[in-house]
């Protein structure tokens, strides 16, 4: 048995693993979680005045 990809093989997991470790965290930015919290509530007021106001059309439009 050859056993010549076994290095590119455990490179190519070692590399999976570390990615799938990192998915779903944020990058590093900078800022402290205040900041972050901050900006995270301003876009959801954002995000929900959008859906306000479009709720709003669709009743008018009835």
């Amino acid at each position: 048995m050859a056993r010549g990809n076994q290095r590119d093989k455990a490179r190519e997991k070692a590399a999976k693993l570390k990615a799938d470790a990192t998915k779903g965290q944020r990058k590093d930015d900078g800022k402290s979680f205040r900041q972050r919290q901050e900006d995270d509530a301003e876009k959801m007021r954002q995000k929900q005045a959008a859906a306000l106001a479009k709720k709003e059309a669709d009743a008018k439009a009835k």
